[in-house]
């Protein structure tokens, strides 16, 4: 079971941030093949969402608030590592992510710009594709709202 904490960049300590930035690291530039600039100077006005298991780092994701990214709220850096994704992490790591949206936020619009093959998945989350695919660092993206 994975527990969640959310922090802004400031709460971050030093292993906290290297341990959130090897696991994306690791998924989103070696697993996914992708060259790109993951430190983006956008993590300093993000919450963060991460969960641990086992006091281990293992899922990931930043909050925006309106304005910040897109004019509504939005969830980016989605990230859950290999190992456990067999468990359903993923879509613990989206429900907390969107309460986080909500709590800390106080706003119930969200967007996303998601991996195009991800789309079911955030389909079960109550977002919808809005325009056409796109690409972003070379990989096939939608942006997506939730109703």
């Amino acid at each position: 079971m994975m527990k969640f904490q959310i922090k802004t960049f400031e709460e971050l300590n030093t292993t906290e941030l290297y341990n959130i930035l090897q696991l994306r690291s690791e998924v989103f530039v070696v697993e996914q093949d992708c060259v790109y600039q993951d430190v983006d100077f956008k993590d300093q006005k993000s919450l963060h969402v991460i969960g641990t298991k086992n006091d281990k780092i293992v899922g990931y994701t930043r909050i925006f608030k309106p304005g910040d990214y897109f004019d509504n709220a939005s969830i980016g850096r989605v990230v859950v590592a290999a190992s456990e994704r067999k468990y359903g992490f993923g879509h613990d790591l989206m429900k907390a992510s969107i309460k986080a949206v909500k709590t800390a936020l106080k706003v119930d619009k969200i967007t996303i710009s998601a991996q195009k093959y991800l789309k079911k998945f955030y389909e079960s989350h109550n977002f919808i594709q809005v325009g056409e695919e796109y690409l972003e660092d070379g990989i096939p993206h939608i942006r997506m709202d939730k109703v």
